[in-house]
């Protein structure tokens, strides 16, 4: 009889322990299945080239059944785990339950957005950690402009051109720095919003910015932007949202509308659900094998667990693309060994370098003690990610948009109503599309393509 893997999540981690395991076992002695939201891998550090136009979205995920020749996936999310009778429960994409048996099981089923209890964040703050979000803030950036076109009134003009990013991490670094570069270039065709000028603010509670690479990188790349007009706040927290102004905790008031949060990750609200042993910091446990602590049949990585790293003893593996991918080729491994094929090795991957994109030609990157800026940085940078795109088709395709883009400018189509088709008898189809990608309505100016929750109503006119 066949041995059942289970693999919950469809990201890096997920993705690539079913990838490794059914390379290293015979498809008629284990059974793989991949529980995911979504039928699709998206390669997060593109979510900024997509949102800034650089990519075309669609080329920043990769059908999963095009990459899994072995793997029966299965579209739904994970709702409960009874070890006793070695079953998932899960919720399949119908919204119906329903029951899966497993002989091995990985976990990983990835992060959430983590916020503070801020008053207005929830009511009025927008994530950038899906593709959806993506989209929906490329489409809010460019109908603002819009709309600033239309409009005299100083006190509007501040708000609807003020764009706040909160958290200097790699996320919000990298899509502040494409987006405002994306803007720039689209401004000569708003000669209003041209007049009135726009103004761009980064708010980072610590005392630097990107503190997982080198501090003369980082303080680099914060004098660049500076040189670029932005605002960066170090040591400086948000302190309350509204739906036209955010207060700071310097006592200022900034009128806008616009406020992305991407200050940090918690892992999946499903991993407190199961009965696991878990840190401190609410990841799953587990040893250096990525053997979840207490058993024998379960494995855990990614943002949800904490795999002790390689180069530090005090604090887990960071929560990175290239961790996970690396946590799943591992745990993988390990559990084929554990059905008889090779042999259990530790997790010790060690990071290969950092980059971080700041807009077109510009960007900052180490690699071992190397450090680089500008446009050799920008070139290193996209090699790397071509390298590890999933698929020869998305490598092809991601090379063509991007060489396609270097001699034009930025392409400011707003795409909003695209999967918003107007009902069959509604007389005027383009006011159908304008209500569906405006400003006030944000969750609905872009298809919930990867699975995860729509931005909510965030932004009022």
């Amino acid at each position: 009889m066949a041995w059942n893997v289970v693999v919950v999540g469809g990201g890096f981690g997920g993705f690539n322990a079913a990838r490794a395991i059914e390379r290293r076992v015979s498809p008629e002695s284990v059974k793989v299945t991949l529980v995911s939201e979504q039928n699709f891998l998206l390669y997060t550090p593109f979510l900024p080239e997509a949102a800034a136009g650089t990519l075309e979205p669609r080329h920043v995920v990769t059908p999963l059944r095009e990459l899994l020749k072995h793997t029966r996936l299965q579209l739904g999310s994970m709702t409960g785990l009874d070890r006793e009778r070695s079953i998932i429960t899960i919720r399949n994409a119908e919204g119906d339950p329903q029951e899966i048996r497993y002989d091995r099981l990985v976990l990983a089923p990835g992060s959430i957005s983590r916020t503070l209890p801020i008053p207005g964040l929830a009511e009025h703050g927008a994530a950038f950690k899906s593709l959806a979000d993506a989209i929906w803030l490329r489409n809010h950036v460019i109908r603002s402009l819009e709309l600033a076109e239309t409009v005299a009134d100083r006190r509007r003009l501040d708000e609807l051109l003020t764009f706040v990013f909160v958290g200097g991490g790699y996320a919000g670094l990298e899509a502040l720095a494409e987006l405002q570069d994306f803007a720039v270039d689209a401004l000569k065709m708003y000669p209003a919003a041209r007049a009135h000028g726009m103004r761009w603010m980064l708010v980072e509670a610590g005392p630097r910015v990107l503190a997982e690479i080198d501090p003369d990188l980082a303080d680099y790349t914060v004098h660049q932007l500076r040189r670029r007009g932005i605002d960066i706040r170090l040591e400086t927290q948000l302190r309350g949202v509204t739906a036209h102004e955010i207060e700071l905790s310097t006592g200022e008031h900034i009128a806008t509308r616009t406020l992305v949060w991407t200050a940090g990750v918690t892992p999946n609200p499903i991993v407190r659900e199961l009965g696991l042993p878990l840190t401190e910091h609410g990841r799953i446990a587990v040893d250096a094998s990525m053997r979840v602590d207490g058993t024998d049949e379960i494995w855990a990585i990614g943002d949800a667990a904490a795999v002790p790293n390689p180069i530090s003893d005090s604090r887990p593996s960071p929560p990175t693309a290239q961790h996970a991918r690396r946590q799943g080729i591992a745990a993988g491994r390990n559990v084929a060994a554990s059905l008889g094929t090779g042999r259990a090795k530790p997790y010790s991957y060690r990071d290969r370098g950092s980059f971080v994109n700041l807009g077109r030609y510009k960007a900052v990157a180490m690699a071992g003690r190397l450090k680089l800026r500008g446009p050799l940085a920008w070139w290193m940078a996209r090699t790397y990610h071509v390298s590890q795109i999933p698929g020869l088709s998305r490598k092809i395709r991601a090379v063509v948009d991007w060489t396609v883009s270097l001699p034009f400018s930025r392409d400011v189509a707003e795409v909003g109503s695209i999967g918003h088709p107007r009902r069959l008898d509604h007389p005027n189809s383009s006011a159908e599309a304008g209500r569906a990608g405006s400003v006030d309505s944000p969750g609905a100016e872009a298809p919930e393509a990867d699975g995860d929750v729509a931005p909510k109503d965030r932004r009022q006119t």
